[in-house]
């Protein structure tokens, strides 16, 4: 489970590291800015400030749809242990009947 988390920590970060550059590079924001921006994406919550180059709003358009795959992906990392678990403890075979 450790294992798991630490994933999704390593995920999340290198995500919020990628959204935090391109606001910095594409619309000029300062680091705070750009990491409330990123925050918010990856969250799934929405950008605060207003963009205002193209190159920013197809880079945040990118990074959403960039930001929803590691949410999905982190989320898969954290419960397919649990998952597995559960299986093992309902005794789910993997199709093979014993003879």
């Amino acid at each position: 489970m450790l294992t798991a988390i630490g994933l999704w920590f390593a995920l999340t970060i290198v995500g919020l590291v990628i959204g935090m550059v391109g606001y910095a590079v594409f619309e000029g924001m300062s680091l705070a800015d750009a990491y409330v921006n990123a925050a918010m994406i990856l969250s799934g919550m929405g950008p605060i400030g207003e963009l205002k180059t193209t190159a920013g709003k197809i880079f945040a358009g990118s990074y959403a749809i960039f930001s929803g795959l590691v949410i999905v992906i982190a989320t898969g990392f954290v419960l397919a242990p649990i998952f597995h678990r559960v299986l093992h403890r309902f005794h789910v075979e993997t199709g093979e009947e014993d003879q």
